[in-house]
């Protein structure tokens, strides 16, 4: 981390990344994927509830397949956070977040969804600091 001489401090991508991995990993468990965790704190990108139901149906029915279309939305979501957990156990992870980074592809891009100027949203929102991120 560098400080600016009149503003906030600047960290880098990854620095900020690891950061915020570190404080999201403190909210979640064996059970519980970061994105079932954001969607039900609104926190961060909030998770599964980023999307509405049309969205999500779309962006998960590869996922969990053609027969889960009769499902409602909250036993949707509890599939999707076991498919994320499983991805997370696949790549040897601990968050979603750097599962669908790796995995590609998937129905969201991991880390590299977000811009600069969203982690730097992330980081005063989770972390309580403002910084500027290069």
């Amino acid at each position: 981390m560098s400080a600016s001489a009149d503003g906030p401090p600047v960290w880098s991508r990854g620095e900020a990344i690891d950061r915020l991995r570190g404080a999201l990993l403190a909210l979640t468990d064996e059970e519980h994927s970061l994105c079932e965790v954001a969607a039900e704190k609104g926190i961060f990108c909030r998770g599964f509830r980023r999307f509405d139901d049309a969205e999500f149906r779309r962006r998960f029915r590869s996922t969990l397949g053609n027969g889960a279309g009769h499902l409602d939305r909250a036993r949707m979501e509890r599939l999707a956070n076991v498919f994320e957990l499983s991805m997370q156990r696949r790549w040897r992870v601990s968050l979603a977040c750097d599962a669908q980074t790796r995995a590609r592809g998937g129905h969201c891009r991991g880390w590299d969804e977000f811009s600069n100027d969203e982690l730097g949203r992330y980081c005063a929102d989770i972390l309580g600091c403002s910084v500027v991120i290069l």
